[in-house]
């Protein structure tokens, strides 16, 4: 079985999922456990525990385990961190722009409080008495890690390294500014290793015991630690890169929705007791961007999430006999149960009034105070009044407790029960679809086909209504109020490699691809299994590879398969036509192409298409593709010709098409590389271990 556990900042969940099916066969919950000997290793080990208890299994049976954990956001937000000692390389006009570093203590990590950094400086890295004589100046004004930092030294990392390898004796955790990013820009790669270093103590010390204990509970599979990025890492990274498990909260819920739910497009939102946290899928892949760490911008590739204070229990806000606003105050901040949790008798002669949950706070937050005491009127409570919640949900409450909760709000607004909790989803919906609106046009989403998805405990207050207000299909995930543990259990290893190359040959292209396809094997990604999408930004000169494998091959005998008149009805409803109009166009044994014609007045016709997988997923659309089977040894020349066809010239440069490619299980996004000669060359090398007679499927949109 696969184990997933996500460490909160109250609880500790886990889950167990079978590695067969990927269906969840055990959860449990424990307080997350702080204040132990052992920190939140004890709480992991205890989680773990308990659930092969409760499956009868052994620790043999465990065949992948990872964790996810708030630790590093934590320390961030609460300014618990390590001191930096940062040691700046260069002489002459060179030593400049690294002695402006020092400027980095300026960093503010809360209120009040900065980012404890020492700087010191040396000429000559291969000098070993004078880098040694900077480390004794840090360590003496208290630094407890190091970093190293020079310019260019992404592409001359020899001085970095020198220093690290003269400091070594002194015993302190270390690393090179080179070794965290690959991107040129001295300070904001500086100051992104400066963040890791800062955060690297605490972070060691928590994966030695959690190692240590996994290990003496018996577990033989690898430990893996959730990334920022949707994707796992192994232990060994982690604790390289600490940086990468910052922001991994919300990430672990949007690979739940992509493993389980198997989301191609559109918007996942996961909802917890105060807000909701926002994030898009597109094309299968997560949606990703250099995050913003203690105000400034760093190089971490992390989840693109945007956060609404908008939850299952934010309050609801009364003035001038009509609901303002929803939020952002929670029953959770205000102390307060949900009304609609209450009994019936608890909610006895109920009055309203308002209040303040905070001091400073507008009174006008609405309460019911009743026979059974105070109770806050939240989301929950309107979404389950107005039918909202479906039977079971984890929000889910008796229908007539919640029609009473609302019944007090209703006469003050002079409506329904119906009205009433329609006013108070439409005010907290409203700021959700202000931030999902933007994200759609941000990321050009297909509405044809995007779908909203909804995790968290609180799914059931914004997705479904959310749903009915834009018009859009969505759903409540599986198992939603542990979507993140499962996200977990379910993410696959990945790696992303970036590097400022202008005017790349193929060969550099290729050689940033194989770098990032080593990285997740050695990881313990399964070779045959590993996919890598590469991007070419002609504007930056990035060349970007994110490789993605799985620690296993999964059996492949799930417990559901859909047979053709499944997958064609799903490939009919994502191309909003009649299944009559749709034409079959090819196939492997994973996948099946669907498409149809749209024709346009005056205009040429355009041919959508839908990849659909097995299961009936759709895995792949194309607003207007074209479609062409060959094998492996043809392949090259056919591939040729049809990207010389579809080539684009004009104002904006030679645009390749874009290119995606069926090969047995997986599919091959190239379609970031807007280069003939490159794609081709990615190409072939996608190919070059496969049988000349395995049949290849190509899929070309022409770009405009």
């Amino acid at each position: 079985m696969r184990v997933g556990i996500d460490v909160g900042g109250t609880f500790t969940d886990a889950v167990a999922i079978d590695s067969g099916t990927l269906e969840l066969i055990a959860q449990v919950k424990v307080p997350t456990s702080h204040h132990h000997a052992d920190g939140v290793a004890h709480g992991i080990v205890e989680a773990l525990n308990r659930l092969l208890k409760d499956v009868g299994c052994t620790p043999d049976d465990v065949a992948f385990l990872a964790h996810g954990t708030t630790q590093a956001t934590n320390a961030l937000l609460e300014g618990d961190v390590a001191p930096v000692g940062l040691v700046g390389i260069g002489t002459g006009t060179a030593s400049l722009p690294t002695k402006r570093l020092a400027g980095l203590a300026n960093l503010e990590l809360t209120p009040g409080k900065r980012l404890p950094l020492h700087y010191a400086h040396v000429a000559d890295p291969g000098d070993v008495d004078g880098v040694r004589a900077a480390v004794e100046e840090v360590t003496k004004a208290g630094a407890e890690v190091l970093v190293a930092s020079e310019p260019f030294s992404v592409d001359l990392p020899d001085g970095e390294e020198a220093v690290l390898e003269a400091a070594r004796p002194y015993g302190l955790p270390m690393t090179a500014a080179h070794e965290i990013t690959s991107l040129y820009g001295l300070r904001k790669r500086t100051r992104t290793a400066v963040v890791n270093a800062a955060i690297m103590p605490k972070m060691l010390a928590t994966a030695d015991l959690v190692d240590s204990s996994i290990t003496a509970a018996g577990v033989q599979a690898p430990l893996m630690v959730m990334r920022c990025d949707g994707g796992v890492m192994s232990l060994a990274e982690m604790r390289r890169r600490p940086l990468l498990t910052v922001l991994s909260g919300p990430a672990a819920g949007v690979a739940g929705a992509l493993m389980q739910e198997r989301v191609s497009e559109g918007v996942f939102l996961e909802t917890g007791g105060t807000s909701t946290d926002i994030s898009v899928i597109r094309r299968g892949k997560v949606s990703v961007k250099h995050a913003t760490i203690l105000g400034r911008s760093s190089y971490l590739s992390a989840l693109d999430v945007r956060t609404v204070g908008v939850g299952g229990g934010s309050m609801v806000r009364l003035s001038g006999g009509k609901v303002q606003a929803v939020g952002p105050r929670s029953a959770h901040i205000a102390g307060l149960p949900y009304a609609c949790y209450a009994d019936l008798d608890d909610l006895r002669d109920a009055t309203l009034s308002t209040v303040r949950p905070l001091e400073g706070d507008p009174a006008d937050y609405v309460v019911l105070d009743a026979a059974g005491g105070r109770f806050a009127i939240t989301m929950t409570c309107a979404a389950n009044a107005l039918g909202r919640v479906p039977q079971g949900d984890f929000a889910a409450c008796d229908p007539e407790v919640a029609v009473a909760a609302l019944t007090p709000l209703a006469a003050a607004l002079g409506t329904d029960v119906a009205g009433a909790a329609t006013q108070v989803l439409d005010a907290g919906v409203r700021q959700v679809r202000q931030v999902v609106d933007t994200m759609i046009r941000d990321y050009r989403l297909d509405r044809d086909t995007a779908v909203l998805v909804g995790g968290g405990g609180g799914a059931a207050a914004v997705t479904p209504h959310l749903a009915a207000d834009t018009g859009l299909e969505g759903r409540i995930a599986a198992h939603n109020e542990v979507i993140s543990p499962i996200g977990v259990a379910l993410a696959l290893v990945r790696e992303q490699v970036e590097r400022i190359i202008p005017g790349a040959t193929q060969e550099q292209i290729l050689g940033v691809r194989g770098e990032a396809e080593a990285a997740v094997v050695a990881q313990g990604a399964a070779p045959e299994a590993v996919e890598v999408e590469v991007t070419v930004d002609p504007q930056t000169n990035t060349v970007r590879a994110v490789a993605t494998g799985a620690t296993e091959l999964r059996t492949q005998d799930r417990a559901h398969r859909a047979d053709d008149t499944e997958r064609l009805t799903a490939a009919a409803t994502s191309l909003k036509v009649d299944p009559t109009s749709v034409e079959v166009l090819a196939g492997t044994p994973a996948h099946t192409v669907y498409g149809t014609t749209r024709r346009r007045r005056f205009r040429k016709p355009r041919h959508p298409v839908r990849v659909l997988d097995s299961d009936g997923v759709v895995r792949l659309h194309a607003a207007d593709a074209h479609v062409a089977t060959t094998t492996v040894g043809e392949a090259p020349e056919l591939l040729t010709r049809l990207i010389t066809e579809s080539t684009s010239y004009g104002d904006g440069g030679v645009r390749a098409p874009a290119l995606r490619l069926l090969l047995g299980s997986r599919i091959a996004d190239l379609s970031g590389v807007l280069d003939a000669d490159s794609l081709l060359a990615l190409a072939r090398s996608e190919l070059r271990s496969r049988a000349a007679d395995e049949p290849v499927i190509a899929v070309l949109e022409a770009r405009a």
